[in-house]
């Protein structure tokens, strides 16, 4: 099985006064199979396991045997060793199901971002082509408030930011960096705009004022400016899970929105987990696109979720789901 190795060197061990624990053994596909046998789950086929270890990985896929193990009550840790009646079928099945999940987050979320890039960029250009890079078109607490913490304000962090982008586009020799550049001298907010990623657009949507942000708000159906940074907030944090392949199912969303009080259906969500989320993406596409049929290829990857489990931990009710959400309005045909 090998041997086991420490990363650091024991001078810097000694020198910071910390132990650390000996890096586990590397094991080929073969025995990591063997192993989780070891630890109680149920492998119907191994040549199957082990071919999906090869193109996952274990440590990809450890992340789904979380809601499989044992845990110990009494010492309050997660233990090794999986529930009885574990079975590496089911851990696939959850990971095929998130992965499912996660691409129906990501076609929502290309038309969110895409439309309300536009609709920044359209506001923006209105007052003035190269907006932002003009601190008179942005709120003040934006371009003028000192962060303690960085000595810098949100503006220009932001457009540190953006610097960035710009060279990178410069980098790879976009066509729409070098046009502008050559002909204007400078990139417009309307070909700015190609360049921003979610969290960019959505850092410079904090910046607007307040008439400006309220004016996409309501587009939306969001009470105010305030409340849709919330909502653009919680999406990119969906957008990135999605983007790096990370679980989605059961997330924790950390930058979570205010909740919703529209009515009772609303009133429900937990705006932590990403069904809440789920439905704000169903909230914009009726916008955006009122025939879409996003909602239904949504629902049908819900019925993929491995209801079979008999793992309290394995329920969508971690993802913040409600039974009959397809009654709600937001969700009807």
């Amino acid at each position: 099985m090998g041997k086991s190795f420490v990363c650091l060197s024991w001078d810097f061990i000694e020198m910071t006064g910390k132990s650390y624990q000996p890096l586990k053994p590397w094991l080929d596909f073969h025995n990591q199979v063997k192993l989780l046998q070891s630890r109680g789950m149920v492998v119907d086929n191994s040549t199957r396991a082990e071919k999906y270890l090869q193109r996952i990985g274990y440590y990809r896929l450890s992340g789904y045997f979380h809601a499989f193990r044992q845990w110990d009550d009494t010492n309050q840790i997660l233990l090794d060793h999986f529930m009885e009646g574990s079975n590496f079928e089911s851990v696939l099945s959850l990971y095929l199901f998130d992965k499912k999940l996660r691409l129906s987050a990501l076609d929502a979320l290309e038309r969110i971002e895409t439309a309300v890039r536009v609709d920044i960029v359209h506001c923006l250009g209105e007052a003035d082509p190269m907006a932002h890079r003009k601190p008179a078109c942005l709120h003040g607490n934006f371009t003028k408030k000192i962060n303690q913490k960085t000595g810098k304000t949100e503006y220009q962090a932001w457009s540190e930011r953006f610097d960035e982008l710009e060279a990178r586009a410069k980098k790879r020799n976009l066509s729409l960096y070098h046009h502008n550049i050559q002909k204007y001298g400078c990139l417009p907010i309307w070909a700015a705009g190609c360049l921003w990623d979610f969290g960019t657009m959505s850092w410079l949507f904090s910046g607007m004022k307040y008439p400006d942000k309220n004016l996409i708000a309501q587009k939306y159906g969001a009470v105010n400016g305030d409340v849709f940074l919330g909502w653009l907030n919680g999406l990119n944090e969906i957008r990135n899970i999605s983007a790096h392949h990370d679980r989605l199912w059961n997330a924790n969303i950390e930058r979570s929105a205010p909740p919703i009080q529209k009515d009772s259906y609303w009133r429900q969500l937990d705006a932590k987990r990403p069904f809440f989320y789920f439905c704000i993406m169903q909230e914009m596409l009726r916008v955006l696109c009122p025939n879409s049929q996003w909602a239904d290829r949504f629902d049908a990857v819900l019925q993929e979720f491995p209801a079979d489990v008999k793992s309290s931990k394995v329920s969508l009710t971690r993802f913040g789901w409600f039974e009959n959400y397809r009654e709600w309005d937001l969700w009807r045909k």
